[in-house]
């Protein structure tokens, strides 16, 4: 029996195709794209402008998604975490974040099972790296997210299981699919990195203009080696040399994510350090507060620390803002995805 058609993440053009080749008509194709990307529709009996003999056709030689929710987890404060089954029987997860008083919906989702960058402070790092998603897997999770609360997400975070840059051609594709058919703005999409310089510069030359989040963690090269393996290979000083480049060639600003450790890299020396060494490079900070997890001996800082280390690089003119926990309470919050259910 032959492989059936997952409609979700082609695009028009494809579906138009394998209308044609069932002896569809194009027009049809148009109808069931706009079910797919603007209505996330929850299966092929709800395309309701199809006959019934079309949706028949559909229902033999097509599937909507190659992937399937497993679980879903609903935290006190709203925030959602799905657990997708891929096609091989490994898992990924993502997570549909809504924030008071704003309309904005945020998912951050994954694009590698596991992760092969081992920071010592990432629940999801204890996973391993398993292997890459396909563009379908990165973008069905945002189809299904939206399938199955009836909500429409405004802002996508590649912030999820893996490192975005080492699965590049399925990240950049993903985005364009994000950005072209389910409408998302360039601006309301942000990929975060530990800082892979190779591929950094690959975003700079396709003059790359969603937001580029860099997982910094350290002030110097000697804690942010002892904390994050990557450092061993792409050094501090030159991962700093490479955001100054890249910002002065897209004109973007990039966002320094810094997750706060008590007694590891919560001082105000280390603040001091760190609004010396991205004084000169166009960013803002994002300060995340360290979510405990079973399977890490670090802890959170303490709230008088938090304040003064965001005073110290406020007063050297960066724009910073505190992280706002979500999720918790489900292992849904930064670090925290570890994907349970496994293989």
């Amino acid at each position: 029996m032959s492989e059936k058609f997952i409609l979700v993440g082609k695009s028009l053009k494809e579906i138009e195709e394998f209308m044609l080749n069932n002896e569809q008509s194009k027009f049809r194709a148009k109808q069931i794209y706009n079910w797919l990307y603007l209505k996330s529709v929850k299966d092929i009996d709800s395309i309701t402008d199809l006959s019934l003999s079309t949706r028949e056709l559909l229902k033999q030689k097509t599937e909507l998604c190659s992937i399937s929710i497993k679980e879903k987890q609903i935290s006190k404060d709203g925030t959602m975490k799905f657990l997708f089954e891929l096609k091989d029987g490994n898992f990924a997860e993502a997570v549909l974040m809504r924030f008071d008083n704003r309309a904005n919906l945020t998912a951050c989702i994954s694009t590698q099972v596991g992760c092969p960058m081992g920071c010592s402070f990432c629940a999801t790092a204890k996973l391993g790296f398993v292997r890459n998603l396909d563009t379908d897997e990165i973008i069905q999770q945002i189809f299904l997210i939206q399938a199955d609360t009836g909500l429409k997400v405004t802002n996508i975070v590649y912030m999820g299981q893996g490192e975005p840059l080492l699965n590049f051609d399925n990240l950049i594709n993903s985005i364009k699919i994000f950005r072209e058919q389910f409408q998302v703005g360039a601006r309301r999409i942000t990929v975060s990195t530990c800082g892979i310089i190779p591929q950094i510069n690959k975003l700079a030359e396709l003059d790359f203009q969603s937001t580029l989040a860099i997982s910094l963690h350290a002030p110097n090269q000697e804690k942010r080696a002892e904390i994050m393996p990557v450092a061993k290979k792409y050094k501090f000083d030159e991962l700093i040399s490479t955001l100054k480049k890249y910002t002065e060639k897209t004109g973007r600003r990039v966002t320094v994510e810094y997750v706060l450790m008590k007694d590891v890299n919560d001082s105000i020396n280390d603040a001091k350090e760190l609004a010396l060494s991205i004084l000169k490079l166009k960013s803002n900070v994002n300060l995340i507060v360290y979510n405990q997890n079973e399977k890490s001996p670090y802890k959170k800082p303490t709230k008088e620390a938090i304040q003064k280390f965001k005073y110290i690089l406020e007063a050297s003119g960066k724009k910073v803002t505190i992280r706002l926990e979500r999720g918790a309470d489900i292992d849904a919050a930064c670090g925290q995805l570890s994907s349970k259910m496994k293989k």
